[in-house]
């Protein structure tokens, strides 16, 4: 096959999967929630992750969350004591700054899903909502994928 054949297939192939690689973002008013997803789990407890943006001019604040696939979820942040990584939730939650970028990863600040409901299998979704002060709800799936991902690795 000619080279050019197969360059203009390659590019047809990535245009047709350019919507689905984009389908995982969602937008609400000024605030963009970025490929959100969570770890497997068959019981017990896992953490979810994502990248929230602010494209407003106010601060937002990232006051909880919840979900069907768990009993409840909390805000926790995780860090760095000498040798000893600590883990502490985060009752008042985030701090969203106006114009700002967080981005809620393993080693930082995430969402403990404690309590799982039933087993968070690879490759399927959960539902979360979160809440926001001063931006409301909203509705995310969360991926669920094996973790390991060093922030940023899922921008589109």
């Amino acid at each position: 096959m000619p080279a050019f054949v197969r360059l203009s297939a390659a590019a047809l192939i990535a245009a047709l999967l350019a919507p689905a690689a984009f389908a995982h973002d969602y937008k609400a008013g000024a605030l963009a929630i970025e490929h959100p997803w969570v770890r497997p789990a068959a019981s017990g407890n896992s953490a979810a992750y994502m990248t929230i943006i602010i494209a407003g001019a106010k601060p937002v604040m990232l006051l909880g969350a919840s979900s069907a696939a768990a009993g409840k979820v909390e805000i926790h942040e995780t860090t760095r004591d000498g040798d000893i990584m600590r883990m502490r939730p985060l009752p008042d939650g985030i701090a969203l700054p106006a114009g700002g970028t967080v981005e809620l990863k393993p080693g930082g600040a995430h969402m403990m899903l404690l309590g799982i409901a039933s087993e968070l299998k690879e490759g399927a979704a959960a539902p979360m909502t979160l809440r926001f002060r001063d931006a409301g709800e909203v509705q995310v799936e969360l991926k669920i994928e094996k973790g390991g991902h060093a922030a940023g690795e899922h921008k589109h």
